[in-house]
């Protein structure tokens, strides 16, 4: 067969350069000019595919993965896909510790994909045995010939992202990015794509979002880790119960936090008003992205990038199931325009998935 530019070899040909697309309606009231990098583009619909790929590749650049070898990761369901995804391609094991607040769609697409998948308690400190985190590390230490990739705490997190996503944004806005909002979990993404960005322009402002529960937020303002910031919440790959090295603190200029029942509110907002069919930390983003505005964070001069990780697919059993809204307590606020979020912290105790 001859060479065919429009064929690719296989689905890993496909990951990045995901579309920047305008969004409308949902800022029709906001000054500025807003874009969603809209990660579900991605062939493993989000964007941990990006570093699946990078970390296993440089694993392999560098002798340590090799043919038979079973590669090993701590997830919340999508760097678990794809990694699962990319395992399949390149002919690895894959084993999986995921938490219980994962979407049961996610963990079922885990499975689908050959992973062979651990399900832990959610709401358990990150050091007890029983701890995605632990039992991870368990695993590694007792499967020979395994590979622990280990995103949380792997520069090659950030790396994946300052080669990838940072240039992509930069090119697609022609240098012309005055803010980039994005969640931050492990913190690859938005320390990765802020240190590149921030190395063409220093005065791009860049924006964390974090939930409730979580400790990021105080972590970025006094660089201590206060066990008091940590109670259960909802939203998926987004916030931790520890700090992550993943995170480059000093790139981020602020921290913002967003409540689980917002969240789910604007994500489908998003797609009723956008037609973009997004995830729960599309929903935390854009949330935050609200509440910037109407803390008059953005003039008519602003040219703001927000991220949306990964697709709505994900959470049908979840934020898109009125059932489970309603399991929850969210009460069908119609505008779901909350703003004044900051004093309206949840704090009640989720169910195990």
């Amino acid at each position: 067969m001859t060479e065919n530019k429009n064929v690719y070899n296989n689905v890993l040909d496909l990951i990045g350069k995901t579309p920047l697309i305008k969004l409308n309606k949902i800022t029709s009231s906001f000054k500025g000019n807003y874009l969603a990098k809209v990660e579900a583009f991605n062939p493993g619909h989000s964007a941990k595919d990006r570093i699946a790929l990078y970390i296993i590749e440089e694993a392999e650049r560098k002798g340590y993965l090799k043919p038979g070898n079973t590669i090993v990761e701590t997830t919340s369901g999508n760097t678990g896909f794809s990694i699962a995804m990319v395992s399949i391609i390149k002919g690895y094991k894959c084993i999986l510790a995921v938490s219980s607040k994962s979407s049961p769609d996610k963990i079922d697409m885990l499975r689908a994909m050959g992973a062979e998948v651990y399900v832990c308690p959610a709401n358990v400190a990150a050091d007890d045995p029983k701890s995605y985190y632990k039992v991870a590390e368990r695993i590694h230490k007792e499967r020979k010939g395994s590979v622990y990739i280990n995103q949380y705490f792997n520069a090659l997190n950030i790396e994946a992202h300052f080669k990838t996503t940072g240039p992509e944004i930069w090119e697609q806005t022609e240098g012309k990015i005055t803010h980039l909002v994005a969640c931050s979990g492990t913190g690859g993404t938005i320390s990765g794509t802020a240190k590149y960005l921030k190395s063409q322009n220093p005065n791009v402002k860049i924006i964390g979002v974090d939930a409730f529960g979580s400790v990021i937020k105080k972590y970025h303002e006094t660089r201590e880790l206060d066990p008091k910031e940590i109670y259960p919440y909802k939203i998926e790959g987004l916030g931790k119960n520890l700090i992550p090295s993943s995170t480059d603190f000093d790139v981020v200029d602020k921290f913002i936090k967003v409540t689980d029942e917002a969240s789910a509110y604007t994500a489908r907002e998003i797609a009723s008003s956008e037609g973009l069919f997004v995830g729960y930390t599309s929903g935390a983003a854009m949330q935050a992205l609200k509440q910037l505005n109407a803390q008059n964070e953005f003039d008519s001069n602003s040219n703001v990038v927000v991220i949306f990780p990964d697709h709505g697919s994900r959470y049908m059993s979840k934020i898109y199931s009125d059932k489970w809204m309603n399991t929850q307590g969210f009460s069908d606020f119609k505008s779901t325009n909350i703003t004044d979020v900051e004093n309206s912290c949840e704090t009640k105790v989720c169910a195990e998935v």
